[in-house]
């Protein structure tokens, strides 16, 4: 049975004990019948220790943390599940250093944890193409060239050389999408492979949107000349917002994210971001039900 909780106090009373974690997470995982996490096999027996199961096709022997970012973790699932409470209920995500004091674990486990964590919120794929309204815009992530040392430098002025370009989507009502890109080059092509064609987009005056007219409906808003909505509808003070959002995590939290796992952290944001409206323990549910896939720590670093 799926336990319900609508706090962190709840939450830990609830889950007394590594069996009840087991048993919670065995009837999200497998909802819809046990299956192999080896073959894929449904011909799966249960050992009288309520833990321990074996597949009757490749008589493989696991539990239900194989084949989950749970494998291999020596880390009880009371802990994990504090863990993922943390992740989803702050806004602005959690500090390794931070999660490490609160769970009494160390900081490179935390490290670790909270990387496994973002590998399960991320996209699986883009199913659906984004429509109706979409807000499409860019932000660059990287330090103040005035804080650098003068041999460190690449950027004089206020081009994105020397940061790294993030690109992002965000549907009205609707889903927020973002990812880093290598170019700026590319973000009309990112519109085209994320937006539905007849859809109404949403950019500044950026020059590398030319062309979506016709395949969109396509509005500007010139913020150079200080132009920021225009007929209450064409603006992009929506993505703007999220962007506010994911800067602050990262310059007030983290402090700083490198270019190599900058995408991890986009998806955990962007989940967190997509389930704002959601309770607090049915976004723990949700993203207990993604776990599937397991990140090694080599494969992490590599």
């Amino acid at each position: 049975m799926i336990q319900q909780f609508d706090s962190l106090i709840e939450m830990m009373e609830v889950f007394s004990d590594e069996q009840v974690c087991i048993d919670h997470l065995r009837a999200i995982r497998w909802k819809d019948g046990a299956y192999c996490p080896h073959c894929g096999s449904t011909k799966v027996y249960h050992f009288k220790d309520n833990r321990t199961h074996k597949c009757g096709d490749c008589k493989s022997r696991f539990s239900i943390k194989v084949g989950t970012i749970f494998e291999d973790s020596k880390l009880p699932l009371r802990k994990w599940f504090m863990a993922i409470w943390l992740i989803t209920s702050h806004k602005k995500g959690i500090a390794s250093t931070t999660l490490a004091k609160d769970i009494k674990i160390t900081q490179k486990t935390a490290w670790f944890v909270l990387h496994r964590l973002r590998h399960a919120s991320r996209t699986k794929s883009f199913q659906r193409p984004l429509q109706g309204e979409v807000e499409v815009d860019e932000t660059f992530h990287g330090g103040k060239e005035k804080n650098k040392h003068s041999d460190k430098c690449q950027n004089k002025g206020r081009s994105p050389v020397g940061k790294t370009v993030i690109w992002g989507a965000l549907e009205r009502d609707g889903e927020f999408r973002a990812k880093k890109i290598d170019s700026l080059k590319s973000v009309k092509a990112e519109v085209i492979a994320n937006v539905a064609p007849g859809s109404n987009v949403m950019t500044d005056e950026f020059a590398g949107y030319k062309g979506l007219q016709g395949t969109y409906n396509h509005h500007t808003t010139n913020h150079t000349a200080g132009e920021y909505v225009k007929n209450f509808y064409n603006h992009t003070n929506g993505i703007e917002g999220a962007w506010s959002l994911i800067k602050r995590q990262i310059y007030g939290i983290h402090h700083w994210v490198s270019p190599k796992h900058l995408n991890r952290y986009l998806n955990e944001m962007t989940w967190r971001y997509n389930r704002r409206d959601s309770d607090e323990g049915p976004r723990v549910n949700d993203l207990l039900g993604c776990v599937e896939g397991r990140l090694t720590y080599k494969a992490l670093k590599a």
